[in-house]
């Protein structure tokens, strides 16, 4: 990185502020540059100082997090990473992402200084991610986008979809999944890359929007058409054969050397290893090389590998660390992602 990564610290904690500020200031590619202590004070800062990121609290009193997500999104779009505590902000979280937050990280319930460090790397991670990040795609994608008709001769070549995403993800899912029609011929099953105590609350807000039933997967359910499994946080999803026949989620916390849990490969291995050739692996926007070992499987196994093009996401890093191992059949933009899976599926 050339330049300093300039960054704005919003959050009603004074304690909170200044532990972020230190945090980040510990990478010498990050300089905190002011701090706000609601939203209001927030928009003026950005005014002033120009930042580069943004990293949000969510409730704040005057202006919260989501409010001014909406007002500076619709002022002037800039990268934000919402910092904020799962229990009491769940729906504040995805309503932010919907707003056009980038990324967003749990804050410790247990505000004590170690805790908060704990968070450290992730937060320079983020925010760094967030400052390359291009809110380009997010601007564009329609609210709500009409479900693709099968095409006419069905493929009939796959049994299962299973999905790898990231940053981004939220409103990527959120405009693909509406779109595959009810009489859909194959499950779904996604990894997500979300903090624990979100992913069974987002996966209720896509099921309200879409044709197939969405649920947060759980141990034991039989993997059928018409559903799309998501994986909880904090948690891997495989799928395993049963001796009647019939595959089933399980999941575990095994294995804990994975950079994430749920972990793309973990999932895309385990699918494969069932479905072997009937199997399409689809990796899209998101940061780091999640979903690069699972897709060699998928293709040792004989099933196909799509990635999403970089014009349409948010972060092009999972899906190029596909594409530059050559292990990609199709690269393609989310606007055209749900007709090229009719094709094939």
């Amino acid at each position: 990185m050339d330049k300093l990564i300039r960054v704005l610290v919003v959050d009603d904690s004074a304690y909170v502020r200044k532990v972020m500020t230190q945090m980040l200031s510990r990478s010498p590619f990050i300089e905190v540059v002011g701090a706000a202590r609601d939203g209001a004070e927030a928009l003026e800062l950005v005014e002033q100082l120009n930042p580069d990121v943004v990293t949000l609290d969510l409730i704040m009193p005057e202006m919260d997090g989501v409010e001014f997500m909406r007002r500076q999104m619709a002022r002037r779009p800039l990268p934000v990473v919402v910092v904020s505590i799962a229990s009491e902000s769940g729906g504040a979280a995805l309503a932010a992402l919907e707003a056009g937050a980038i990324d967003f990280v749990q804050k410790p319930t247990a505000l004590a200084t170690e805790k908060i460090f704990e968070i450290s790397n992730e937060i320079i991670d983020k925010v760094k991610a967030a400052s390359q990040a291009s809110l380009a795609p997010l601007q564009r994608l329609p609210s709500a986008a009409p479900a693709v008709a099968l095409p006419a001769v069905p493929q009939g070549l796959l049994d299962l979809v299973v999905i790898g995403i990231s940053t981004g993800g939220p409103q990527a899912l959120k405009y693909l999944i509406p779109q595959l029609p009810a009489n859909f011929p194959a499950p779904v099953a996604i990894v997500l890359h979300m903090p624990v105590g979100y992913t069974a609350l987002y996966a209720e807000k896509l099921n309200e929007v879409s044709n197939l039933h969405v649920v947060e997967a759980g141990q034991g359910q039989e993997v059928r058409p018409g559903t799309v499994f998501i994986a909880p946080a904090g948690r891997h999803l495989t799928l395993v054969r049963r001796a009647d026949g019939v595959v089933a989620t399980h999941l575990d916390a095994r294995p804990f050397d994975t950079p994430h849990r749920p972990s793309v490969d973990v999932l895309f291995q385990s699918a494969a290893n069932v479905f072997r050739e009937r199997l399409l692996g689809v990796v899209m926007t998101g940061m780091g090389a999640d979903g690069r070992e699972g897709a060699a499987w998928i293709k040792s196994q004989g099933g196909l590998v799509y990635t999403e093009s970089e014009e349409s996401c948010v972060i092009y890093g999972m899906p190029r660390s596909v594409a530059e191992a050559n292990l990609s059949d199709r690269s393609i933009p989310l606007d055209r992602m749900a007709l090229a899976i009719m094709e094939v599926v």
